[in-house]
């Protein structure tokens, strides 16, 4: 099967590697340098071990392009511990719910989910939604997408302070949560409250994420109350709509965990790929020229950045192993959690010419090789959405501002410490 065994000079015996290899997943400088980490694991340790925070049993980390794509499509590997016979991923699966600090009540709403289901039940509440995120609808809210984009622009003049504006908080962040919000069906006075919960449910302090699920999911149980008695057009009254036809497609369960992670997924990823972005080229003049000079580059150069300097660092779920697998030479045994590594994967110089050299013109415009978006059955279902987002940001953005420049040293500029996200809590620029 296509990657299941990277290319080697040399096979070796495949061989499980010792716990003094295990690398823990909040050292400082994994946190602060993952690139430089992944760099080293490739080619050292292509399957390496590694401690995701507050478990003890350590999980397996693919670093390699064709083992990372492996592992998100080989039938042989699953994101529900259910369909590992006689329950071998239970305790892992147990401890790594157990790290987030949830009661049963909070937990209910990150378990069996869109992002935990496999076959037939995945394919379901996908089909629910895909129609929404297909080509040509998101390509029909291009119009609504550029008119809030042009109102966010005006806006930033008056936004800044001592000659600085943070792009984060008035661009890069409310350009998808408008988005998405106004896909979905969540009233523009409550897009704030979004903005708390999603910055809780990516951050490290397990003591901010039961809270913002509780909130979340009683928000959203409280919007299914208003939408079922005056149904709209947007997609939570489709999603009813389809509920009340055939109540056995739709729980209120799975349409409350189902709105939760479209409306955070919808725009989180994509605020911090236009704010890693925008940092990029304003760090890197020569790509920034290049795309000023050829606007019609600009599809390219998101697929790049999206490979570069995506922010969604690996996988969001731990796959596990329904059989013994042989990965990199390495065994992995039937029970065992993989993590699949997307950044790593997209500087992987198998696959990748100078992978860490930023190129807009690497890759054709509707052609997509890097991970940024993961790979196979759980591919982003918002993908052609986030890339028409980023498209239009990043166009109009330079476009309308052509002096856009950094308020602050880049050195001064840190990622906000998270193994699986890297996002920049504030962007200080200076518009001309």
């Amino acid at each position: 099967m296509e990657g299941t065994m990277t290319e080697s000079a040399e096979r070796t015996t495949p061989h499980t590697r010792t716990a003094g290899d295990v690398l823990d997943m909040l050292d400082p400088e994994l946190l602060s340098n993952p690139f430089g980490v992944y760099r080293r694991l490739r080619e050292q340790t292509p399957l390496a071990r590694a401690l995701p925070r507050g478990i003890d049993t350590p999980v397996w980390l693919a670093t390699r392009y064709a083992d990372v794509r492996t592992v998100m499509s080989d039938a042989r590997f699953s994101n529900d511990p259910d369909d590992v016979p006689d329950g071998l991923a239970d305790d892992l699966h147990r401890q790594i719910t157990s790290t987030r600090g949830l009661s049963g009540e909070e937990a209910q709403y990150v378990a069996r989910s869109i992002l935990d289901l496999e076959g037939a039940d995945h394919t379901r509440l996908r089909k629910l939604v895909s129609r929404a995120f297909t080509a040509r609808r998101v390509n029909e809210l291009r119009p609504r997408m550029q008119e809030i984009t042009d109102r966010l622009l005006d806006e930033l003049p008056s936004k800044a302070a001592d000659g600085a504006v943070d792009l984060i908080d008035h661009f890069a962040y409310p350009l998808p949560i408008t988005v998405i919000c106004e896909l979905v069906g969540i009233p523009d006075e409550d897009r704030q409250q979004w903005h708390r919960w999603s910055d809780a449910l990516i951050s490290i302090d397990r003591t901010a994420f039961g809270p913002a699920l509780l909130e979340g999911a009683a928000y959203i149980r409280d919007l299914i109350g208003h939408r079922r008695a005056r149904p709209t057009q947007d997609l939570l009254s489709a999603l009813l709509r389809v509920e009340e036809e055939d109540g056995d497609r739709l729980t209120e369960e799975e349409l409350v965990r189902l709105v939760f992670t479209l409306v955070i997924a919808g725009h989180v990823t994509t605020a911090h790929l236009i704010g890693n972005g925008v940092l990029a080229l304003l760090t890197h003049q020569d790509q920034l020229a290049r795309l000023r000079a050829d606007p019609d580059l600009t599809p390219r150069a998101v697929h790049e950045l999206m490979r570069w300097c995506g922010p969604v660092l690996g996988a969001v779920r731990v796959r596990y192993a329904t059989d013994d697998v042989e990965i990199a030479d390495t065994l992995i045994h039937r029970g065992e959690g993989v993590l699949a590594l997307f950044a790593s994967a997209n500087r992987d110089p198998r696959e990748f010419p100078d992978p860490d050299r930023l190129d807009i013109t690497r890759e054709p415009p509707r052609r997509e090789t890097h991970l940024g978006f993961g790979h196979g059955a759980h591919y982003c279902l918002g993908a052609a959405l986030a890339r028409q987002e980023a498209e239009t940001a990043f166009d109009s953005l330079f476009r309308r501002y052509p002096k856009l420049s950094l308020a602050v040293p880049p050195e001064s500029l840190h990622h906000r410490p998270s193994p699986n996200f890297r996002g920049l809590p504030q962007l200080p620029v200076r518009l001309e």
